[in-house]
């Protein structure tokens, strides 16, 4: 059901259906069918789509070079629990027209912070309560929650990772009033992103004292959590700098060290931001697959960068070949451990009209299920997983498999390396399997 409170924000938007790729309707999805089955599970159940509450009701369009250019009508009371529940009802009448499940939430993106923390505590709770209700309304249910502990001026040298203890404790408060919020509005998993949990300079950071700290308040929240009920999973999400010259959960490799140094792994995954992962100078593909294989791949926050651009753009998806090599790894994997794609992305500082929103979501989601449809049709019908296959045939049978299965010691390959012929030169084929993502978009 479409749930708007007593005003309606999106005047002239109804709900968004799937009318095919045909249609020319822009406010439809051309191929977002969320029943549509592929390798036997609902579109819906494979992304479970989440809204951004952050980019698509706080942000206002402002840069570094001038304030925002999006002046939202729910932010007009003088009152902050009022624009907090104008916000609210903004913010469900958006998700429940997209026909959206889940939405996604910092705990200040809710309220305002206040002056002080008990204040700022009370505000949670009276927003928690509006919101209750918004979700029994509608369904809609929350996908994660987590804290902002990088905006306020209190966290520029960091949050857990501050070389004040007092700051160390406030962060703590804040997570701790973050997940029970989380907790109180039914959410499925907790996130955690280091923003300012990094340095500057190593001329004035202990290092290892701080990835210690880090630690230390990841295993507490994470106890906490659990002795409150919470039984969702918790997400790590990896970037590489900006806004400190080097974060410490740099990328999915370094997240997966640190938690398995620490002993987190149980209970921790990744969040996987594509932005993030080509700042880190890798692929979309590659950052998934890298947290796949340690059994870590938890959620996705869906965006791009801007290739000529070197920061965090936050832009919607559009790359469908990108996307569809992504979505290889995806279905390959079995899909996300808990989480889902939240659309962690903003419109243009010049798109002004509200109906934006609507048109950027709609992309974003029809490019993820073109590219989930091509994926699925390349693993079923192309010969793209044979291929792949046959490059490791070598190691299926005989003197190969008994390496894999640790039979072998050096000695014993080395002397096979001496006694056998020299190795052929077997072609990688690459130019082949670009061509079959080619064929099948």
């Amino acid at each position: 059901m479409i749930l708007t409170g007593e005003k309606e924000y999106y005047k002239g938007v109804g709900a968004i259906k799937y009318e095919g790729k045909e249609s020319n309707n822009p406010l439809a999805f051309k191929y977002y069918n969320p029943e549509q089955r592929v390798l036997g599970k609902p579109m819906r159940e494979h992304f479970k789509f989440a809204a951004a509450y952050w980019h698509s009701f706080c942000g206002q369009g402002g840069d570094p070079f001038g304030p925002g250019t999006q002046q939202f009508p729910w932010d007009q009371s003088s009152d902050p629990m009022q624009r907090a529940y104008d916000k609210a009802d903004a913010a469900f009448e958006f998700i429940t027209k997209m026909g959206f499940d889940y939405f996604c939430f910092h705990d200040i993106d809710l309220v305002e912070e206040a002056a002080s923390l008990s204040e700022t505590e009370k505000r949670l709770h009276q927003i928690e309560e509006y919101i209750t209700q918004k979700k029994k309304d509608s369904g809609v249910k929350v996908l994660w929650g987590t804290a902002n502990c990088f905006s306020n001026p209190v966290y520029m040298n960091g949050a857990a990772t501050n070389p004040d203890f007092q700051v160390v404790a406030r962060a703590g408060a804040q997570i701790k009033m973050a997940l029970d919020l989380t907790i109180a509005l039914g959410g499925e998993n907790y996130v955690f992103w280091g923003g300012r949990e990094g340095y500057m300079s190593l001329l004035n950071t202990d290092m290892g004292r701080e990835l210690d700290h880090l630690a230390q308040m990841l295993s507490m929240a994470r106890d906490y959590g659990r002795k409150q009920g919470f039984k969702g999973t918790f997400f790590i999400e990896p970037k590489p700098m900006e806004p400190m010259k080097h974060q410490y959960d740099f990328d999915a490799a370094t997240a997966i060290g640190f938690l398995k140094n620490y002993g987190l792994e149980k209970d921790f995954k990744l969040n996987i931001e594509v932005n993030h992962a080509t700042l880190a100078q890798h692929s979309f593909e590659h950052e998934l697959s890298v947290a796949a294989n340690a059994g870590m791949l938890g959620s996705i926050d869906a965006n791009r960068g801007d290739y000529q651009n070197g920061w965090d753009t936050d832009q919607f998806p559009v790359n469908l070949y990108e996307v569809t090599e992504a979505m290889l790894v995806f279905l390959q994997a079995g899909g996300l451990q808990g989480g889902g794609i939240n659309f962690d992305a903003k419109i243009r500082r010049n798109s002004t009209d509200l109906e934006d929103i609507f048109h950027a979501h709609i992309g974003g989601a029809d490019t993820f299920a073109r590219a989930l449809l091509t994926a699925e049709n390349i693993i079923t019908n192309s010969p793209y997983k044979a291929l792949r296959e046959e490059r490791y045939a070598s190691f299926d049978k005989g003197q190969g498999k008994s390496f894999e299965k640790g039979i072998l010691s050096l000695e014993e390959i080395a002397e096979i390396a001496f006694k056998g012929e020299p190795p052929k030169r077997i072609s990688g084929k690459q130019e082949r399997f670009e061509n079959i993502i080619n064929q099948f978009l």
